[in-house]
């Protein structure tokens, strides 16, 4: 009777420890799904570099056991791309996908997966959402199978002008953003919070132009200046805030701000250099002299690649999912979703919490300014002996907002 009770003890040992780890050897095959081609292939082609780096760094040390496989396909930027380019992620295997540039995008993944996994039992897909930040994506729009890494557009604004809410100098203010969702959004927010934080804060103008085709932004320059703005607000990324701010260096727009979301993206360091120093802002969940693994990791990229690691979100995704699977003690996205939800961990930039109501992460943000480098803050961006440098940190709270989000869950 003991010998037969220590082998079934044995037994139930054995399997929790193989529960445990029930997904060890795996390759898990993530799909990344963003532009390779036009304008904005530069910064495409550094994020599906930063995955693919840093899924071999994740899979020295898996605590999941697995390994990552970082899929590359270009979606043109488009969302009719974007659906085709899931398809043939299907093809390949592919059971998670991640995205970040674009909200129309992002929302035909989520469209595309709530289709596919309804009629599709055993075949679903889960959706990492890494720098697509249009609110709805949260609120109306929200879905079970999709999990955002970084703060929406109306959280970082909310960092913003709480930041811009002290700036004396800060009088003034011309919007000027991409003409889709997330630039539409970016005004909308800039307004409301500024006519509650700051009502004396004027909006001396307002434009919205095409996404990634305006090649030479002096007209819009031109009519900043002619406002007699001092403060620019803009979520423009990749080429049309690089070329915007080279025109308005090249215009000699020296006493003019720009509070802007994605400072730190292929090219806009460059464009910057000594000529905007003290002048432009950024708002974002991190910065390049963060310290610890991230930095280290950022410091062998550029090593390898003579490119920056801005979007440290790829980071935050893959330990999100590692520590998912373990969870979940399973790769399978209906399993690893629902361990998913709540699910508080360590990313580089501190403890981070999945809100379970949308599915929006929950971190701190970081108010930075483009400064010399040096001191406490030595890692530049581009070789421009420039960095963005911390000046205020707002806590998780500060820049959290409510959620209008009505989950729907697959049935148990």
């Amino acid at each position: 009777m003991k010998f037969a009770l220590k082998i079934a003890t044995a037994a139930v040992l054995a399997a929790t420890a193989t529960g445990a780890l029930a997904q060890k050897g795996e390759t898990v095959k993530i799909a990344w799904l963003d532009p390779l081609s036009g304008l904005m292939a530069a910064v495409g082609t550094n994020q599906l570099k930063t995955f693919q780096f840093l899924a071999e760094e994740f899979n020295k040390k898996n605590a999941a056991g697995v390994k990552f496989e970082i899929i590359g396909i270009d979606n043109k930027l488009s969302p009719q791309e974007t659906t085709s380019a899931l398809r043939s992620a299907q093809d390949q295997g592919a059971r998670y996908v991640v995205q970040g540039n674009g909200s129309g995008a992002a929302l035909a993944i989520i469209d595309a997966l709530e289709k596919n996994n309804a009629r599709n039992p055993g075949k679903e897909m889960l959706y990492v959402n890494y720098a697509a930040v249009d609110p709805d994506l949260t609120n109306s729009k929200c879905s079970y199978w999709h999990f955002r890494m970084d703060a929406d557009t109306s959280m970082k604004m909310e960092a913003l002008t709480t930041f811009m809410k002290d700036q004396p100098d800060v009088k003034k203010v011309y919007l000027l953003n991409q003409n889709y969702s997330h630039g539409v959004q970016v005004a909308k927010f800039a307004k409301e919070n500024l006519a509650r934080k700051r009502p004396d804060v004027q909006i001396v103008g307002e434009d919205l132009h095409p996404l990634a085709q305006v090649r030479d932004f002096a007209p819009y320059v031109a009519k900043i200046k002619a406002s007699g703005a001092d403060t620019v607000i803009t979520g423009n990324w990749g080429s049309d805030l690089a070329l915007l701010i080279k025109a308005a260096n090249d215009a000699g727009l020296n006493n003019v701000k720009f509070y802007t979301y994605y400072g730190t993206v292929s090219g806009t360091p460059t464009a910057m250099g000594a000529a905007s120093a003290g002048k432009v802002y950024q708002v974002g969940y991190g910065h390049y002299n963060m310290g610890g693994e991230i930095e280290r990791l950022a410091v062998a990229f550029n090593k390898k690649f003579k490119e920056d690691l801005y979007t440290s979100a790829a980071y935050t995704t893959l330990q999100m999912l590692t520590d998912g699977f373990v969870k979940a003690k399973s790769t399978d996205p209906v399993k690893v979703a629902a361990a998913l939800e709540g699910l508080r961990f360590k990313s580089f930039n501190g403890d981070v919490e999945v809100r379970k109501a949308d599915h929006q992460l929950q971190q701190g943000l970081y108010i930075t300014k483009w400064d010399k480098a040096g001191g406490k803050y030595p890692i530049d961006s581009e070789g421009t002996g420039y960095t963005f440098v911390p000046v205020k940190y707002y806590e998780p709270y500060v820049a959290s907002t409510p959620t209008s989000c009505e989950m729907k869950r697959p049935s148990p």
